[in-house]
């Protein structure tokens, strides 16, 4: 079977089966690290829809967690006035149940194409992109070919598949060494055409929160989580977490090729920008004994050597929107 199915079909009972959150879970994300996180993001909605006019609105987010960063993020809007419609994109039955413990009054959906269409979308992804399937293409001696899961006796392991595939790598990266392996996500570049599309006719904002690359580049990222350590792609399908790196240039490309506006850079640039330093220090002020944990939390989100580099920010607006802050 190809990459993308192998992925897709451990991701899909991944994700349906478990809350995967959390010490007890397989990983931890930035909301879960500090409520600094998700109140830049709510500060940063809030903005651009204090500089839009302050039409009604709906938020959304996709592949909410357990709800922290939407809590976390409506309590910074309402603080400033901004209370919106609560639209979640979320198809893990065990997840819907903590989100809505943790955000009463919350609508579900099981993809982005039932969101409302009469009003402005405040939408916001974090670490969901990164979950969906990705195909890879392996340069071979024979060309370019599909990237296949295979068995070996009873195990699982990669093979190249038979047909050529090399009309479907773009001709400033065909010329590659054998091994060389290139990586698309369709999915991420559907969502991506879908809500440029919906911006575009409802107005609002996207912003996209994720692990990967700014510029295109080749080499596999195709990796596995489980118990909060990395382990073998092949070792325990759909009892482990499965992501690759997204390609933000692709990102930039749908938004540009759409007519949108559009940023991207690194995510300790974008929350040092939107001044998650002094929040951080008017956190300290109101809890000195919490001081190493703020510090610690402030360092992991925002150090080069933690998630401050690794981790991307992408934001689109439609022409008639303002630009969001951040970006330089």
């Amino acid at each position: 079977m190809p990459v993308s199915r192998y992925m897709g079909e451990s991701n899909a009972r991944y994700y349906t089966s478990r809350d995967p959150l959390g010490a007890s879970g397989d990983f931890t994300t930035a909301p879960e690290i500090s409520q600094m996180f998700g109140e830049m993001i709510g500060l940063w909605l809030t903005d651009l829809w204090a500089r839009a006019g302050k039409p009604d609105c709906a938020y959304v987010e996709l592949g909410p967690g357990r709800g922290t960063l939407a809590t976390d993020a409506l309590r910074a809007m309402a603080s400033q006035g901004l209370k919106p419609a609560v639209h979640l994109v979320e198809g893990s039955e065990a997840l819907r149940d903590v989100q809505a413990g943790a955000l009463g009054g919350a609508t579900f959906h099981d993809t982005i194409d039932t969101l409302p269409e009469d009003l402005p979308l405040l939408a916001v992804g974090n670490e969901f992109l990164d979950a969906l399937p990705i195909r890879q293409l392996v340069m071979t001696e024979k060309g370019w070919r599909e990237r296949m899961v295979a068995l070996d006796e009873d195990a699982f392991v990669f093979a190249a598949g038979p047909s050529p595939m090399d009309d479907a790598v773009p001709d400033a990266m065909k010329d590659q060494a054998v091994g060389t392996v290139i990586e698309a996500c369709p999915a991420a570049a559907a969502l991506a055409q879908t809500l440029a599309d919906r911006l575009k006719r409802q107005g609002g904002a996207a912003l996209l929160i994720d692990y990967g690359h700014l510029q295109p580049r080749t080499g596999e990222t195709l990796q596995a989580i489980k118990a909060h350590r990395k382990v073998g792609v092949f070792d325990a399908p759909g009892d482990m977490d499965l992501t690759a790196h997204v390609d933000f240039a692709i990102l930039s490309q749908i938004a540009s090729g759409k007519g949108l506006n559009h940023a991207s850079t690194t995510q300790g640039q974008w929350l040092g920008a939107l001044g998650m330093g002094a929040r951080a220090q008017a956190l300290v002020t109101k809890t000195p004994e919490g001081a190493p944990q703020i510090a610690q939390a402030f360092e992991r989100l925002t150090g080069a050597d933690e998630m401050g580099e690794l981790f991307k920010v992408f934001a689109m607006t439609p022409p008639d929107w303002p630009e969001g802050a951040g970006f330089g």
